[in-house]
């Protein structure tokens, strides 16, 4: 699997997936969710509430993954993850862990050969950034085994410099 970083606007990736910070509603939202709900236009809204009136009623729980279509985007998929939010006095890494395997695992079941990321929790949800780069680099070379033959790329999508730089560090090891 060939992991790389590429600056830039997550929702112009040519990736067959996109994974998205989603909140746990799925109704779109801030940040990340935002922009793909906007760039990707109503079909994922729209997918999103079936989720919600189906199999989802409560919502996606922090550390799972599912995926709608991607509308109008450039990928064939969008995959949401709700990443937890950081605290300093509970433990919380394996959650943010969990999005990125749950993430890879949701890419395999819709035959994604390819997903972009961003910086899960890394945004309004308070995760430093270093740390956020370290679980999604680790995590990801973790699950490598586990989806050979079936991912070809990961793409981590920084939102600025700091991030870049975080994921690059992180990348060379």
């Amino acid at each position: 699997m060939e992991i790389l970083v590429r600056p830039g606007d997550l929702t112009q990736e040519d990736t067959d997936a996109l994974v998205n910070a989603a909140n746990s509603g799925l109704r779109g939202g801030g940040g990340v969710d935002g922009a793909i709900h906007r760039a990707g236009g109503p079909d994922i809204l729209a997918a999103c509430q079936e989720l919600r009136e189906t199999t989802l009623p409560d919502g996606l729980p922090a550390g799972h993954a599912v995926a709608t279509t991607a509308g109008r985007l450039p990928a064939r998929w969008v995959i949401h993850t709700v990443g937890p939010v950081h605290s300093s006095r509970e433990y919380r890494s394996a959650l943010l862990a969990s999005c990125y395997r749950e993430s890879l695992r949701v890419a395999v079941e819709i035959g994604a050969r390819s997903l972009a990321f961003p910086a899960i929790s890394a945004g309004v949800f308070g995760w430093p950034m270093d740390d956020a780069a370290r679980i999604a680099v680790q995590t990801v070379r973790e699950t490598a085994d586990e989806v050979a033959g079936q991912i070809d790329t990961v793409v981590f999508v920084p939102f600025d410099d700091e991030a870049e730089q975080a994921f690059r560090r992180w990348i060379r090891g």
